[in-house]
């Protein structure tokens, strides 16, 4: 894989930057009573509840409310907060130093399905780090539950590229879902899919290695 000719970056958050503890979210939902939670907890797509609180369909207030209804129990905010956030683990330092070095050379971009309730955590706990906030990271931040849409959908990718400005055969989406990958190929985008937990930073050799 080489950056030759890319100008743009569009990374993910979850999987990517993220690492994710899905089991450890299941298992703390379980805990609260919430059966079949597997069903609708996915590493790359939500179902259900938990795919509407992230196109933004939903507010917090009736997410959690709609857990309640699932659960039949009369859970605190915090205790559905807790258990939610805890599908996130944190962000390695040596890949929020990559980011500042990206962005010496590229416009970088998030691309994010996700939600309020862990954008929220994230912006708190996983990316301040030095001086820097979530905002320093990136170009411009762009979240599903903010533009109603969520990858793979086409469109997503197409309101990205219009409102950045952005040129697809100049740029590289960084994704661990085949599916959002194969999307933004359609649409002339190069891709890269990381495992999980993977240090991508060798896509970069242009950049040493942190």
């Amino acid at each position: 894989m080489k950056s030759k000719g890319i100008k743009n970056l569009l990374i993910d958050f979850g999987g990517v930057l993220i690492d994710l503890d899905r089991q450890r979210c299941i298992d703390n939902f379980k805990k609260l009573g919430f059966e079949h939670i597997e069903d609708m907890l996915n590493i790359y797509h939500q179902q259900g509840l938990f795919l509407q609180y992230e196109k933004g369909l939903i507010t917090p207030a009736e997410f959690r409310e709609g857990v309640r209804e699932m659960t039949g129990k009369k859970l605190t905010d915090e205790q559905i907060d807790e258990a939610w956030n805890s599908f996130l683990v944190d962000i390695p330092t040596y890949k929020l130093d990559l980011l500042l070095k990206l962005r010496e050379k590229y416009v970088v971009y998030l691309l994010s399905n996700t939600n309020e309730i862990h954008w929220e955590w994230a912006c708190q706990h996983a990316f301040p780090y030095r001086a820097f906030q979530a905002k320093d990271y990136f170009e411009k931040i762009y979240l599903s539950f903010e533009m109603k849409m969520a990858k793979p959908e086409a469109g997503i990718f197409k309101a990205v590229i219009e409102d950045a400005g952005i040129d697809p055969k100049e740029t590289l989406f960084i994704d661990d879902s085949k599916e959002n990958c194969r999307m933004a190929q359609e649409l002339g985008i190069s891709t890269y899919t990381p495992q999980a937990g993977e240090n991508w930073s060798h896509l970069f050799p242009e950049q040493k290695r942190i």
